[in-house]
């Protein structure tokens, strides 16, 4: 089904919108939190709230592109898995290694929060995206949105772990110097 046929269910308050959404994007949605907690049972979780999220959502929105939209409500309630703590009691995932990865290139809080919430710096890091070769923009991604490893994307993309070390590194230098020249404070 496609995607604008499951919203309009939603829009209908129709209960098939839910098992329509699990069906085309429980893996994508699965494999996102998966990804960033390594908990199959917080994973699960995390995927049946996502379609609870995307129910709640959706009289006020009606997304054009609906896996961005629901892997966008997966990661913010994987994040908030994380911050509760139960992440780390079993095992973190890659969660930690990815925050503090992008610690020095994006601003700290509380002014990261405030321009998070006002969707400035997403906005802002999305521009910065565009300007990107794609394989150097596909592997941030994958990094930082998908929370892969790092041997997943070097496998993914037949590159040596150096070789996306060395492109992960260039890309956060980039965009740090970016963020600083748009009036980000570091």
């Amino acid at each position: 089904m496609d995607d604008s046929r499951i919203v309009e269910l939603y829009w209908r308050r129709s209960g098939d919108a839910i098992a329509e959404t699990s069906r085309k994007y429980g893996g994508y949605c699965y494999a996102i939190v998966y990804n960033l907690l390594s908990s199959a049972r917080d994973a699960e979780e995390c995927v049946n709230d996502t379609w609870l999220g995307a129910w709640n959502s959706m009289p006020d929105n009606r997304p054009q592109y609906l896996a961005p939209f629901l892997g966008k409500i997966a990661r913010s309630l994987a994040f908030n898995r994380f911050r509760a703590g139960r992440a780390e009691k079993r095992g973190g995932g890659e969660l930690p290694l990815v925050l503090e990865e992008l610690g020095d290139c994006v601003p700290a809080a509380p002014s990261a929060a405030q321009a998070v919430e006002d969707g400035e710096l997403e906005a802002e890091i999305g521009r910065f995206l565009h300007t990107l070769p794609p394989r150097d923009c596909g592997i941030f991604l994958r990094r930082y949105w998908y929370g892969e490893s790092l041997a997943e994307i070097a496998k993914r993309y037949c590159l040596k772990l150096n070789t996306v070390k060395t492109s992960l590194y260039r890309t956060r230098e980039k965009l740090r110097r970016h963020l600083e020249q748009e009036g980000y404070a570091l």
